[in-house]
């Protein structure tokens, strides 16, 4: 009997019509032309850092990857998209029960007498209109935004690594270069006392030697502060506990000049950018769930009709209760229809179709927004590179000009006012300097993350 009723409840499940709602359609947006991503593949590797060649970044990041609490947080939020799916799925399948019971009944008139049944129940709800089947459609589109959102996590998160590396790898040289100028302005200012006691310079000289010295000082305290708020920042993308926060300093690698620039960067975006950007992978597939839900809306304007199917025994003793012919069944149909709801249904399928519209603007805006950080990141790619070299040569020229000054100061042709002019441009363009090579490698690290670089680095 039970074989029968799962084999007609299987019958039912097959012949179920077709899904309410529109079918999914990709919005139509006006793309540049491109080439395709293989001429990009340095930049959109699983690890893009390892561009770089510094393995003390390569260990970072790593760290990043297994520790970062946000990066655990959203690969949590995944996990949950994924239960969500198979309780959208369970609502599909029947539903199987056992029961058991056992009793006694009577009056005042008399005791009654002993009953006892066991069964086994199928209940199942026909899908005629598709409305689990919308729901379960809106929960894997969920998933799979989840995922794209993980990998946007991801992508972002080695992006902050690796450019709050670069900035401490900058303060470390720009401290460095502040501390080599503090030693040679206190020099200046133990030549100009001298000077001042012997009486061959003015007060107002000795004065604005100190005031140099002291201004060097001020900037080489300020870095510093920079320093140790950049390390700590650092910690928390490494996920490093508050303990190692303070007693662990972060290692470095190779300096600034030593790290490796990618040479020849293309100069045009690829064709497939949007199936590389999570973010546009999230938009599109909380989309595709909002199109879902409308059918999902539509479907609860339709019947509920469900089955429910009951095989068991049935005796008023318990000792012949699988015996004879104790044996009973139930087959059994419902269908229950809105009549009147109070404009629920209504302000349902509004709802959907409102959160639907949200989506798609947000889809579009998404995409927009991957075109033109993809766009910016290339031209800054050029652009900050030329900098570099404009402020490379300048320092050259600064550090020539400082030479003969000095020789001409020392020999007592110039005063010291000329002098500190030339130390300070020449202090602003080392400084300026590594600021340009921290520019041009940060801009690799934005191109990496603007072409989708690394999201595809672990299984979905």
């Amino acid at each position: 009997m039970i074989k029968q009723i799962l084999t007609g409840l299987g019958i039912f499940l097959l012949v179920s019509g077709c899904a309410v709602g529109p079918s999914y359609k990709r919005p139509d947006i006006a793309l540049p032309d491109g080439k395709p991503a293989a001429q990009l593949g340095v930049f959109t590797g699983a690890n893009w850092w390892k561009v770089f060649e510094d393995p003390v970044l390569d260990v970072l990041e790593q760290q990043a990857l297994t520790y970062n609490q946000d990066l655990r947080a959203a690969m949590a939020r995944v996990d949950e998209a994924r239960a969500d799916v198979n309780l959208a799925r369970a609502d599909q399948m029947p539903s199987l029960s056992a029961n058991f019971q056992s009793g006694r009944e009577g009056n005042k008139s008399g005791s009654g007498q002993s009953t006892s049944q066991a069964g086994v129940s199928v209940s199942f709800e026909l899908d005629l209109w598709g409305k689990y089947r919308r729901l379960s459609q809106a929960a894997r589109a969920r998933l799979l935004a989840s995922q794209a959102a993980r990998d946007t996590v991801r992508l972002t998160l080695t992006a902050d690594v690796a450019n709050q590396y670069f900035t401490l790898r900058m303060l470390d040289k720009q401290l460095e270069i502040l501390q080599r100028t503090l030693q040679a302005r206190e020099e200046n200012v133990r030549i100009y006392t001298a000077r001042y006691k012997a009486g061959y310079c003015t007060e107002a000289d000795l004065r604005r030697v100190q005031a140099d010295k002291d201004n060097v000082q001020a900037q080489l305290q300020e870095l510093s502060l920079q320093q140790e708020q950049v390390q700590t920042a650092l910690s928390v993308l490494l996920g490093q506990s508050p303990r190692e926060m303070i007693t662990r300093s972060i290692p470095r690698g190779k300096t600034l000049s030593e790290l490796n620039l990618v040479p020849d960067v293309p100069a045009d975006l690829p064709s497939d950018l949007l199936q590389r950007r999570p973010d546009v992978q999230e938009a599109e597939e909380q989309l595709i769930a909002a199109n879902a839900d409308i059918g999902a809306a539509r479907a609860a304007y339709f019947p509920d009709i469900s089955l429910t199917g009951v095989a068991g025994f049935a005796s008023s003793a318990l000792s012949s209760l699988f015996t004879g012919g104790a044996g009973v069944w139930n087959l059994a149909g419902e269908a229950l229809a809105p009549i009147f709801e109070g404009g629920e249904i209504r302000a349902q399928n509004k709802k959907a179709e409102a959160v639907y519209r949200e989506q798609l603007a947000t889809y579009t805006k998404t995409v927009e927004t991957a075109f033109k950080e993809a766009y910016d990141a290339l031209a800054a790619n050029n652009i900050d590179r030329s900098i570099f070299d404009s402020y490379n040569a300048q320092t050259q020229a600064m550090q020539r000009s400082y030479e003969l000054t000095k020789k001409q100061e020392d020999a007592g042709l110039i005063g010291v006012t000329d002098l500190l002019n030339v130390e300070e441009n020449l202090l602003s363009a080392e400084m300026n300097l590594s600021t340009a090579r921290k520019n041009e490698l940060s801009a690799v690290v934005n191109l990496c993350k603007a072409l989708g670089g690394g999201w595809k680095a672990n299984e979905k």
